[in-house]
């Protein structure tokens, strides 16, 4: 199926709106001291998609982290790719050939390629997986997810991981269409709470990397208000500071702040890549939230992203359904509010290329839960 897969070079890697694919990324990794690897694959139209009798060929490319984990294993983790989706039946088939091609150009003691698939979920237009509401119940248990993906696949070794590392579920705003549409297709609160930041003196600025600071102080209050993790400021100055403008698949990061008489009251990176914005990072401060900042914000990078040319827009990250108990439920009202369709994708899956060390690290990982990457 895959006729051919080579090395490419990262200033290469193809334009495309998927951040995690680009060599913007790659040079995010690197300066985070990690090593990236690009492939170019070739196979048949007719091999992707069922309803093709074509038989031209497709030529495609992937970007690999190569994620140590000790001195001497490594993880092949594959962040939202590959890009191309085959139709359903041929989906597990084109992953373990796609594997197979990959594994004599990892590194020797390579003991897995974790693919955080970009594809949308195989149950995202079951019915079934849907209450009478229209609202996500979510997927069947893990090994049912497992015959259904490896159905087409001769070795039968993709297995569903243990956690997925980037969102799975996620909202797309339409940003082909008018400002006004845009506004009359959000929820009323929302579109009250815009107006209302307005009204209320919000302004959005963006700010270059010597404001990283103000940016990390309104970090820092939401990590302690939410309990989340805290990243280190280093992590954020590479995010901002990266520049892959000599490739083929560069990026532009913008540091969006919402103020009031020069006080900060919410921040967020915008990304633009090829003809998409993504709401990569969010912050805000714990007091003067009346003020309806993080409205202002949403609202001012949609429009950037749209004046840049943008036909869609990603809020990068909710919770799958309006499940009050989920841990980012309050996530998920702010950004439903904005009208925007829900996405859900297939999330992480493991191709072992060392089935007994695969079986060990991922028994310590289900223990942890701790072993995360973006």
């Amino acid at each position: 199926m895959i006729a051919q897969l080579e090395n490419k070079e990262i200033k290469q890697v193809y334009k495309t709106s998927i951040i995690q694919q680009t060599a913007y990324w790659s040079e995010v990794k690197k300066l985070q001291g990690l090593h990236t690897k690009a492939f170019n694959f070739k196979t048949k139209h007719a091999d992707l998609y069922t309803d093709s009798k074509s038989s031209a060929y497709f030529i495609g490319d992937i970007l690999i982290v190569i994620q140590p984990i000790d001195r001497e294993h490594s993880i092949a983790y594959v962040p939202y790719g590959p890009e191309v989706e085959p139709s359903e039946e041929n989906q597990g088939h084109f992953l373990e050939q796609l594997s197979e091609s990959l594994r004599t150009f990892l590194p020797s003691k390579c003991i897995m390629i974790r693919y955080d698939l970009p594809w949308q979920s195989l149950w995202a237009k079951d019915e079934s997986c849907y209450d009478l509401h229209g609202n996500w119940l979510g997927v069947p248990e893990k090994n049912i997810q497992e015959i259904r993906l490896n159905y087409s696949t001769v070795h039968w070794r993709l297995r569903k991981a243990n956690t997925d590392i980037l969102p799975s579920n996620t909202m797309f705003m339409d940003l082909r269409r008018e400002k006004d549409k845009l506004l009359g297709g959000m929820k009323p609160k929302t579109r009250y709470n815009i107006n209302l930041s307005k009204r209320k003196g919000v302004h959005v600025r963006s700010l270059g990397i010597e404001s990283l600071e103000i940016w990390y102080d309104l970090y820092r209050q939401t990590a302690a208000r939410n309990n989340f993790f805290l990243h280190d400021i280093h992590y954020f100055r590479v995010v901002l500071s990266a520049r892959a403008n000599d490739t083929s698949s560069p990026a532009d990061v913008y540091l969006l702040v919402a103020e009031i008489d020069d006080k900060p009251l919410a921040a967020m990176f915008l990304v633009i890549s090829a003809n998409r914005g993504t709401y990569l990072y969010g912050a805000s401060a714990s007091e003067n939230r009346n003020y309806m900042a993080t409205y202002a914000l949403q609202w001012r990078a949609m429009e950037i992203a749209k004046e840049l040319g943008c036909t869609e827009y990603d809020l990068f990250g909710t919770a799958p359904n309006p499940d009050p108990s989920h841990p980012m439920y309050g996530l998920y009202r702010f950004k439903k509010g904005f009208g925007g369709e829900m996405y859900h994708r297939m999330g992480c899956w493991d191709y072992p290329l060392d089935m007994e060390k695969y079986s060990y690290y991922t028994s310590m990982e289900f223990k942890n839960q701790r072993y995360h990457l973006s």
